[in-house]
């Protein structure tokens, strides 16, 4: 069976040629119907009684056309488009050509060239995505929206830092300011613990896909899959969704444009330059950003909800790893030894799984079955090895194999690669190591002796440095 693709012209004159096959139409009626000559009629007919409804079909269908140009012009265009036009415009890219190399083109002609090359997209193609805009939330509390904005908050006054906003969808109300060095786990644990406190447990945090909130590699991650965060987060039973563009979270991205215009002029009038500073005054400017941007919720019910008896946020949020108790009662974790201490309840614990805690403020606790465990911290990246003994005439050897160990392994003395970003706790245990002085390897051997002028064989004669060898 042969499929044919006829146009709606081809069909109709097929419909009434074989009617007229039939007798049920004459000559000139059809004539008539289809605007065409007597002979004509009989020419088409000729080809349906020959090759049937394919012969009714245009002859130049699928040929190229008269005033088509040539391939080995097309591709000297589109290769003159990619060298010197390549981000031009089609109109703009032929007034070019057509100055300079001389080159007519028709213009849509040269657009189609370059969407074949790639060189250009149609309307469709360059047109945005388009974004539907939602309806607010009916409550205040249904949805918090949270996100971090690295910004010059204190514009040539201090360093870059990082802003923690947490906005309320249902009426555009800032809740929690928190100005931190870096957007991570521990920022967010502290500011979030502070947001509970002062409004209670919202029913979800709607934020971005950053690490905090979601683990990319969920599938091949340890245990459930959830970041330490979102484990937090769960124990409270508090939900959170992440977005997946930031114009779905359009409420906090366009309040983070806002403040990065308004908060960093209000600082300056203040002549704020900390982040210590900047905390204490975000708490007066936030009321004034409401009174002029927030607006009343569809609901007046508000669905924070309390904290239970049995939640403990400063227990809560903390970031939490498991570890194995040696035969000698000690754990490794981040590069340290922790050494428990024997008593009644460790002394059990050989080969038994133990949890690491480690706190937004920098402290750390070893816990079993709810028992804090205490312990002796051994670190040992601050382990000072054993000095070699060398004799002098060897001492330049042994510093040149130092300097090349140190140039080789410049990355062997730190922290593990999944331990947390500790530059917003205030003190902690593992201190990172000082960076190594970086060194040229091209000067490890030392200078390379310079090339002094060719001597000519007469000046070897005289050095005595040339000898010939005479041939017997």
């Amino acid at each position: 069976m042969t499929v044919l693709a006829m146009s709606q012209g081809e069909l109709s004159r097929f419909d009434t040629l074989m009617r007229v096959e039939r007798g049920e139409l004459r000559i000139e009626d059809a004539a008539t119907l289809l605007g065409l000559k007597r002979r004509q009629i009989f020419r088409l007919l000729g080809r349906l009684r020959e090759d049937g409804a394919a012969g009714l079909m245009s002859r130049k269908r699928g040929r190229p056309g008269n005033r088509r140009h040539s391939d080995a012009f097309r591709e000297k265009v589109v290769a003159l488009v990619r060298e010197h036009y390549a981000d031009f415009g089609p109109t703009l890219a032929r007034e070019y050509l057509a100055e300079r190399h001389g080159i007519r083109i028709g213009c849509e002609t040269l657009r189609k060239l370059m969407m074949d090359a790639g060189l250009w997209k149609d309307c469709q193609a360059r047109r945005p995505r388009p974004y539907q805009p939602r309806y607010r939330r009916d409550c205040r509390g249904e949805l918090i929206q949270i996100d971090g904005s690295k910004h010059c908050w204190f514009e040539d006054r201090g360093p870059q830092c990082t802003l923690l906003v947490y906005i309320d969808d249902a009426t555009s109300e800032l809740m929690h300011l928190r100005m931190v060095e870096s957007e991570s786990t521990f920022a967010y644990m502290e500011a979030t613990r502070a947001y509970i406190e002062q409004h209670g447990k919202p029913v979800a945090f709607y934020s971005d896909k950053h690490s905090v909130f979601r683990n990319a590699r969920a599938s091949a991650a340890r245990g459930d899959g959830m970041t330490h965060f979102g484990r937090a987060l769960d124990a409270l039973n508090i939900e959170i969704i992440c977005a997946n563009s930031p114009q779905a979270k359009g409420r906090v991205e366009r309040a983070n444009a806002t403040l990065q215009d308004r908060l960093v002029k209000a600082m300056r009038l203040e002549g704020i330059s900390s982040i210590m500073d900047a905390n204490a005054f975000l708490d007066s400017y936030m009321v004034r950003h409401n009174e002029r941007f927030a607006r009343p919720a569809f609901d007046v019910r508000d669905l924070h909800r309390p904290l239970a008896p049995h939640d403990d946020l400063r227990a809560i949020m903390v970031w939490r790893e498991q570890r194995t108790v040696t035969a000698a009662l000690t754990l490794h974790y981040n590069k340290a030894m922790f050494i428990l201490e024997p008593n009644d309840v460790s002394l059990n614990l050989a080969r038994k799984r133990v949890t690491v805690c480690e706190y937004p403020d920098g402290r750390l606790e070893i816990e079993h079955e709810g028992h804090v465990l205490p312990y002796r911290q051994f670190d040992k990246m601050r382990q000072v090895n054993q000095p070699a003994i060398v004799e002098n005439k060897h001492l330049d050897a042994a510093l040149l194999l130092a300097k090349q160990m140190q140039a080789i392994m410049p990355h062997h003395r730190k922290r593990n690669n999944d331990a947390p970003a500790r530059r917003d706790q205030p003190m902690h245990m593992f201190p990172e190591p000082e960076p190594p002085t970086k060194i040229d390897r091209r000067k490890l051997g030392g200078s390379k002796l310079k090339r002094g002028p060719r001597l000519s064989d007469a000046e070897l004669r005289e050095r005595g440095t040339l000898r010939f060898v005479q041939k017997t």
